[in-house]
């Protein structure tokens, strides 16, 4: 009998609707890869199903269950990061039911980060035994071992007719949660971004790695420090993250990489000497990684390092044009520093990804604009623009006034018929969407933009973005 099954969810269709088809990336599921590897490290018998990659129905994966016949199922609600776990329970509630109506004496539980920041929730909306509020390894072992579930550090359970939630586990050692269990996962399944590949590298074969987890900033709209209810940072050794990578090129044909970490140029201590070693391997030239950067950690000096060690883009939290804006988010960024720095990073060699959010605390149709003029002016190879949302977990959820709250897990994705950003002072969500979604065209399907991608990449390039931008997203009226 299998120990264990862990499940990653899927419901592409309903999250991205058409842009799932061949645009959006399909990841790794990261997270549920820690827990599995940590869990086979301790010599528990675990299987994994990855529905999202293998686009299997709820039923196809509930007869899949029935077939393995495990002691516990895991389902794992993570995202391909982390403010992308509450979208992905419209796949967990279809999935779970299945599973429930087909073998319902079989236990489940809910990892993820959706099911920290709203634990006791999260029990009592789903058809599962258990929530695990936290990281996962120790809660799932402890059911694994039959320990009281008093005693099971993170579980959130049914006590007769009360939900009781015991306290956090530690935090597993990040060297523990590698998390190589490749061989355990349809690798050839796996595909990069349409945009990391503009260059015309391949988009597969593909992976998506941790070298750090948390991070030591307070974005009121983020909530990556769910499992940890802290704001924490712990990094990897260098030497595992590397030899990981050198594994992955050596074993799968991996050239084509997301470093995952929300903030992986952060401290110069633990991404230099990451980028050293792979600057060193035989195959760095072959690499094409991207990596998430923030304007104030940015160090000139080590940009023409990062290039070597394969690293061809970095991704920017810029967030607004509006001054005010960005400090009404806690970010507070001089606009000429984000000009240098954006070129700076071009001037080694390195594309740049702008991360643009509408509809701020502070946002009017004014600052907006703005936003979209600065996206504009920066010149940068690709821009993402996101309709601030309430994400479970961030302040932002916690200072909502719950009729400014989605409907539905689905309204929280950014490409859903049903999105629902937040509402600002002067807004409603209705014009924010609206805004985001015409600023998204006006800014893909600008002259002088297309004249920069063909200039850099070729015409190929502009063909795929003007694929991209040929229908638009169907949103709900």
């Amino acid at each position: 009998m299998t120990d264990i099954v862990l499940i990653n969810p899927g419901a592409a269709a309903a999250i991205y609707q058409n842009l799932a088809d061949d645009l959006t990336a399909i990841e790794q599921p990261t997270w549920l890869r820690m827990n599995a590897g940590w869990l086979r490290d301790h010599e528990y018998d675990v299987a994994i199903i990855d529905q999202d990659a293998m686009r299997w129905t709820p039923r196809q994966v509930a007869e899949h269950v029935e077939e393995l016949n495990p002691r516990l199922v895991a389902v794992v609600v993570a995202g391909q990061q982390p403010s992308a776990s509450t979208q992905q329970m419209v796949g967990a509630s279809l999935l779970t039911n299945a599973i429930a109506e087909g073998d319902g004496h079989r236990a489940q539980i809910i990892v993820g980060h959706h099911a920290s920041a709203l634990p006791e929730r999260t029990l009592r909306e789903m058809p599962v035994a258990y929530v695990c509020d936290g990281e996962g390894p120790l809660t799932l072992a402890g059911l694994l071992d039959g320990q009281s579930n008093a005693d099971i550090p993170g579980l959130v359970w049914w006590d007769g007719e009360h939900v009781r939630r015991n306290v956090l586990a530690p935090p597993v050692p990040i060297d523990d949660l590698g998390g190589d269990v490749w061989h355990m996962l349809p690798m050839d399944r796996y595909r990069a971004h349409t945009w990391q590949c503009l260059d015309g590298s391949a988009r597969a074969p593909y992976a998506s790695v941790y070298t750090s987890l948390g991070c030591v900033w307070q974005c009121n709209f983020c909530m990556i420090n769910v499992f940890q209810h802290a704001n924490k940072y712990r990094a990897r050794s260098p030497s595992l993250v590397i030899e990981q990578i050198r594994r992955l090129h050596d074993e799968h044909g991996v050239r084509t990489l997301k470093i995952a970490d929300e903030m992986f140029v952060l401290s110069p201590k633990h991404y230099l000497p990451i980028c050293e070693g792979l600057a060193a391997l035989p195959f760095a030239k072959e690499l094409n990684i991207w990596a998430y950067a923030r304007i104030d950690t940015v160090k000139p000096e080590t940009l023409s390092l990062m290039r070597r060690a394969g690293i061809r883009w970095l991704a920017l939290g810029i967030e607004s044009g509006s001054a005010h804006v960005r400090d009404g988010a806690i970010k507070s960024l001089d606009e000429d520093d984000i000009r240098n720095v954006v070129k700076s990073i071009q001037d080694a060699g390195i594309s740049v990804i702008g991360n643009f959010i509408y509809g701020l605390k502070d946002d009017t149709m004014e600052s907006m604009q703005q936003t979209l003029d600065l996206a504009k002016s920066l010149d940068l190879e690709f821009a993402n623009f996101y309709s601030a949302m309430p994400y479970p977990g961030s302040r932002l959820f916690d200072e909502t006034r719950p009729e400014d709250l989605p409907k539905n897990w689905s309204g929280y994705s950014q490409h859903s018929a049903d999105t629902m950003p937040l509402p600002t002072a002067t807004l409603t969500s209705r014009e924010v969407l609206q805004f985001r979604d015409d600023a998204f065209h006006s800014y893909y399907e600008d002259e002088r933009y297309l004249s920069k991608i063909e200039n850099k990449f070729g015409p190929k390039a502009v063909e795929h973005i003007r694929q991209m931008t040929a229908t638009r997203l169907g949103r709900a009226a």
